[in-house]
This record gives C-alpha cells, structure tokens and sequence, in this order.
C-alpha cells in the first residue's frame, strides 16, 4: 500500500500535463498503467524513489515524440495520393518515418541505461514485462467494453 501512495506521488506530475478534454481518457490510463505497474513491479519505497522520476522523463519524451511524429503525419494525411507525389517527396516521408523510429529506439535504449544503472536488473524485467502485459490487458479491456 504504501508503495502505491509513492508511486502516485512520484506519477502525479506525469497527470498534471492533462489540459485537453480528450486527456482525460489518456489521464484515467496512465492511472491505470501506473497502479498496474506498481502492483507488478513491487517496488521497495527506495527503488519506487529511483524508479517513478525515470519513468516520468521517459514518459515526458515520448509524449513530445510522438506529438511531433502526430504533426508530421497530419501533413502527411493532407497530402495527395501517393502516386501524385516525385519520387523524392515519398523518399522523404519513408526516411522520416525512420527517422522517428531511429529516434524512439535512441529513447528506449536512453532509459534502459538509467534504469540499468540505478536498480538491480530483475525489476527492470518485471517493468518490461509489465509494459507488454500491460499493452494486451488494456487492449483486452477496452475491446470488452465495446457493445
């Protein structure tokens, strides 16, 4: 119990960024995840201490990664048919869209280091495997929710 309180300390700035309406939705998740994570993670109150402010940065980058990828992809959506377009204009989208993935994986591998460096490897296979499970549960979840 008491590490769900400080992983909801540690996560509220995290929380705190919701500002548009549909954030809600994205907000009730990342409550969700959060409490899911912690209760898979079992965190010692120190390890919670290292653990959720890493986790928050690296939440923070990939919401500002993927809000840039999202801008990209409305021009992207705006555009003619493909076959509309010069070679070189689908050469630059197909050389972004790895330029995004590049840039996710850079990311990835950048946290891996400072969780590597700061806890004891098994929690952070349990994070990972916790972020998979994660991923199907929520899937599970909302997909029973529809009529």
């Amino acid at each position: 119990m008491k590490n769900l309180i400080v992983a909801l300390l540690m996560a509220f700035p995290v929380l705190a960024l919701a500002q548009r309406p549909d954030d809600k939705k994205r907000e009730e998740i990342e409550s969700y995840k959060i409490a899911y994570l912690t209760q898979k993670l079992e965190l010692s109150a120190e390890e919670a201490k290292i653990f959720w402010p890493i986790y928050n940065d690296y939440q923070k980058e990939q919401s500002e990664l993927r809000k840039e990828r999202a801008q990209k992809m409305i021009s992207f959506r705006k555009m003619p048919e493909i076959d509309e377009l010069a070679d070189s204009e689908v050469q630059t989208l197909i050389v972004n869209d790895f330029s995004f993935k590049q840039r996710e994986l850079n990311l990835d591998k950048k946290y891996y280091a400072k969780l590597k460096s700061n806890l004891p490897i098994k929690v952070i296979g349990k994070y990972y495997r916790a972020q998979e499970t994660f991923k199907r549960e929520l899937l599970s979840r909302y997909r029973n929710k529809r009529p």
